[in-house]
């Protein structure tokens, strides 16, 4: 059953050394004030995954807390390359990055095979792609009733998948609307899960058409830290930052400007600062 507690002991509780990690969110919802208190805790060795890794990964990476990730498109949307990324990449620094690279659907249709206990995933893709040429665990399985030849994956199954929500009733039960992503998937595939979230309410009621709710029983952990997705958005609740991804091409390129970012908007910050980005609250949240 969900825990309520805060993100230090949420991130101490369930993030160690040379896990793989899971922090998803499509779009909005992304989990950076988690992500940060990974870094603040000096977790080291993970294994990330994320379907579309952009700057939290980024941050992860050149603060050296990643030995590999698994991913599909990696850079800064709508701007360039995650110069972290490649700095990892390209000169092994802060230190070499082992990389297995997916398309979208093999990434989904992994976690899908992870939620469900299953070894591995099975699509119709890769025909024509150059990826399997590069990526062994990209695989083909036959059909045994059409004999159609499938491309196959391995399901992921991280040790802690990380999120972001809108709201959680005072039992641990999460709601969340929107762009819904695969973050159902990614939580039901994990060992253990953190999810913070913009407020803790007596009542999910009324979720939207275009909502769902992760019930207590497959969560671990729930946080209360509002703005906890900035610079993405939180549908309902604050816009994206563009300015802020715009601004990170520049922080990022330079290692020297990206560390002394880090240590002054990460490092010597709080879970608590992301709450002056924390915007229109639902007329009735607790």
């Amino acid at each position: 059953m969900a825990k309520i507690v805060s993100l230090a002991e949420a991130v101490g509780d369930n993030v160690r050394d040379g896990d793989t990690v899971a922090m998803e969110g499509f779009t909005h919802l992304i989990p950076y004030a988690a992500g940060h208190e990974v870094i603040r805790q000096g977790r080291k060795d993970l294994y990330l995954v994320r379907m579309t890794p952009d700057i939290l990964y980024d941050q992860l990476i050149g603060v050296g807390a990643a030995r590999g990730m698994k991913f599909s498109w990696g850079g800064n949307p709508g701007v360039g390359s995650l110069h972290r990324f490649r700095d990892a990449v390209e000169n092994q620094w802060p230190r070499p990055l082992e990389i297995e690279e997916h398309s979208h659907a093999a990434m989904a249709n992994a976690y899908e095979a992870g939620a469900a206990n299953l070894p591995f995933a099975t699509l119709r893709g890769y025909i024509g792609a150059d990826l399997p040429k590069v990526n062994p665990n990209i695989k083909s399985v036959t059909c045994p009733f059409t004999g159609e030849v499938l491309a196959a994956v391995p399901a992921i199954r991280p040790d802690v998948t990380i999120i972001h929500a809108q709201r959680a009733d005072r039992k641990g039960n999460v709601l969340i609307e929107g762009i819904v992503g695969v973050q159902k998937e990614a939580v039901l595939a994990a060992k253990r899960s953190i999810v913070t979230v913009e407020e803790i309410v007596d009542e999910l009621n009324p979720p939207s058409p275009n909502s769902l709710v992760l019930p207590r029983w497959v969560v671990t952990s729930v946080a209360h830290v509002p703005g906890g997705a900035f610079p993405s958005y939180a549908h309902g609740y604050y816009p994206r930052s563009n300015a802020f991804y715009i601004g990170w091409d520049e922080i990022a390129r330079d290692r020297d400007s990206f560390t002394a970012w880090i240590k002054e908007n990460v490092l010597d910050a709080r879970p608590e600062d992301f709450a002056k980005h924390a915007g229109n609250k639902p007329a009735k949240a607790a």
